[in-house]
């Protein structure tokens, strides 16, 4: 680590981020212990000490540069050092002092219902504020906050600057957006349970309007790409991929409910699918999906094959599918379109609205939530989602050129 005097003219002339890209500590060579770390990613400039106690290194963090003059930090500094001499470890007596760390983890613990894929996008997105891990939430500024944010947008550029994307190219705005909406839930977590906190510092993004504006997602598949869409999916060397691409293409069920189906969620007699309110988005309650004749079909031909537990088993810690962007490429190269699972919700959905159908059918079909109190006294009869899933099911046959199979027992609503 580089040594220097440290003064206030020093201090400033400190690069950064530090062209590292890793935090540097800058040694006073006065005050042994004593010391500026630079952040690797930011501007973030703080005054430091650090010194052995009981066998553990044990860094302080004063205040940032900004805040304090060299001489106000150099006096604190030597207090602390002090007190880490005599044995007296001044983070043990700071444990109120909540970190961001501390402060993640006691959310999670505190939020009994959070899904497993919920906290585990919580913790992608605080690798985006790794540095903050250990510092107290009240040392965490309004300034920080802003050139975080900005450094979140250059880092994720940066990172995806030699990468080739089939569709647009990831602006780092919606990562910023996510990582500080985190923040600031867990600072106001914290802060109802601390009082004493400071205000949040996030605020300094919507007083200044610096949320990034993200645009509403519309991709889908359009009416017109259907036939080669549905004929590359057919065609897929794949055929797990194959069936699980139908099945949300023709039910508009969601990634993740459909990719973790088990045989006995299937009612073959009554034609239904039961999906186990703990794995819906909702999870209010479960979510009974009447099948249409090409769901059922296929299904039938799926439990052919003799899967014993899932509908869609593979070799991996879940036991079941998780990812077919494999497939989701080849069927992009052949044909152009280039799509997600969730676009073929959207797909799914903006079918069934050309199908005329009335709004509380139409999401009791994608398990939205009905939305006012008079709909929520409103209880939806299978047999008028069953009547809706086949419209829908029907309407989706023509443009992928499959024929309707005559006699089944759900006639066309005139």
């Amino acid at each position: 680590m580089p040594r220097m005097k440290l003064s206030a003219r020093s201090v400033v002339q400190l690069i950064t981020p530090d062209p590292s890209n890793r935090q540097i500590i800058h040694w006073d060579t006065e005050l042994k212990g004593f010391g500026v770390l630079c952040s690797g990613t930011t501007a973030t400039k703080v005054y430091v000490v650090q010194r052995d106690i009981n066998r553990r290194t044990r860094r302080v963090t004063i205040a940032p540069t900004n805040v304090l003059s060299i001489m106000e930090a150099r006096k604190r500094a030597a207090s602390v050092l002090a007190d880490l001499y005599k044995g007296v470890d001044p983070k043990a007596g700071r444990r109120q002092a909540i970190t961001l760390a501390e402060a993640f983890d006691s959310y999670v613990a505190a939020k009994v219902g959070l899904a497993e894929k919920s906290v585990a996008l919580y913790r992608k997105l605080l690798k985006n504020l790794s540095s903050w891990h250990d510092r107290p939430l009240r040392d965490i500024t309004p300034d920080d906050v802003e050139a975080r944010f900005r450094a979140i947008v250059s880092e994720v550029l940066a990172k995806h600057a030699t990468k080739h994307f089939k569709g647009e190219r990831p602006s780092g705005k919606i990562t910023a957006n996510a990582t500080m909406r985190l923040f600031k839930i867990l600072f106001n977590f914290a802060k109802g349970r601390q009082p004493t906190l400071p205000p949040n510092p996030v605020l300094r993004l919507a007083l200044e309007d610096q949320w990034h504006t993200q645009r509403v997602r519309t991709n889908h598949v359009e009416d017109a790409q259907l036939p080669a869409f549905y004929g590359a999916v057919m065609a897929l060397p794949n055929e797990m991929h194959r069936d699980f691409l139908r099945l949300i293409l023709f039910t508009g069920m969601r990634r993740f409910e459909a990719s973790c189906l088990r045989w006995d969620y299937i009612d073959f007699s009554e034609r239904t699918i039961r999906i186990p309110a703990a794995i819906t988005k909702a999870k209010r309650s479960d979510f009974v999906l009447p099948m249409s004749e090409p769901v059922y079909d296929m299904l039938v031909a799926c439990r052919a094959l003799g899967n014993e537990t899932f509908i869609f088993p593979a070799n991996s810690k879940t036991g079941h599918l998780m990812d077919v962007q494999f497939s989701l490429d080849i069927i992009a190269s052949q044909t152009g379109i280039c799509v997600s699972t969730h676009d073929l919700r959207r797909t799914f959905l903006t079918v069934a609205e050309s199908c005329d159908l009335a709004m509380m059918p139409l999401k009791a079909l994608v398990n939205h939530r009905l939305g006012d109190v008079t709909s929520n006294y409103i209880q939806m009869k299978s047999e008028r989602v069953r009547e809706a899933a086949q419209r829908v099911a029907d309407r989706m046959q023509e443009p992928c050129a499959i024929a309707p199979i005559v006699g089944h027992n759900v006639h066309k609503l005139q």
